[in-house]
């Protein structure tokens, strides 16, 4: 229930002495692992472990992929296809993550498009059409994430547009090519 929709239980949490305040606080921050995650990067972390949060993103992104360039093919097979979107999941999660935690949009469209870029340079011929059912989920999930990560981008401040310009190009490109889009 939330504390909003009980007025009279937020009035006497707010009157609480400083000291049972604070106990309560550190007892709930404890309960929520996103918030302590937040918590620790807004109060504790400077620009510098941002950049480090980020490289080291990108290294964990890198490592997935080249972790799964043996167990996923670029062939046109079931398990290809689930494989790949599978992996696309789980470096979106860490992503996601990310973003929570830093609230920094730069890196997170800049991973975004990494992870849409690596996918159709590694594997080109899962992209292209198929009547097997798992390259359509494939594709969909691919479509929304480039549907989401174009909206971002077109967000972003053109300065910073610019740096991502070029891969964003060639992902909508490889998209249209592939009618992903």
């Amino acid at each position: 229930m939330s504390l909003h929709k009980q007025p009279e239980l937020k009035d006497a949490v707010l009157n609480l002495p400083q000291k049972e305040k604070d106990k309560l606080l550190v007892r709930l921050v404890s309960k929520d692992k996103m918030l302590m995650k937040q918590l620790h990067f807004q109060l504790l972390e400077s620009q510098v472990d941002l950049e480090d949060r980020i490289e080291q993103l990108n290294n964990t992104l890198r490592n997935l992929f080249a972790e799964n360039r043996h167990t996923i093919k670029n062939i046109p097979q079931y398990s290809n296809y689930r494989e790949l979107q599978s992996l696309l999941r789980q470096a979106s999660g860490l992503v996601n993550e990310h973003e929570k935690v830093t609230k920094d949009k730069f890196s997170e469209i800049a991973c975004r498009i990494f992870l849409l870029k690596e996918a159709f340079e590694r594997f080109p011929t899962l992209f292209e059409a198929s009547a097997i059912h798992a390259a359509f989920k494939l594709h969909l999930y691919v479509k929304a994430r480039i549907k989401a990560t174009a909206n971002k981008f077109d967000k972003l401040h053109e300065d910073l547009q610019f740096d991502l310009h070029e891969d964003m190009q060639q992902v909508l490109d490889f998209a249209l090519a592939n009618r992903l889009l």
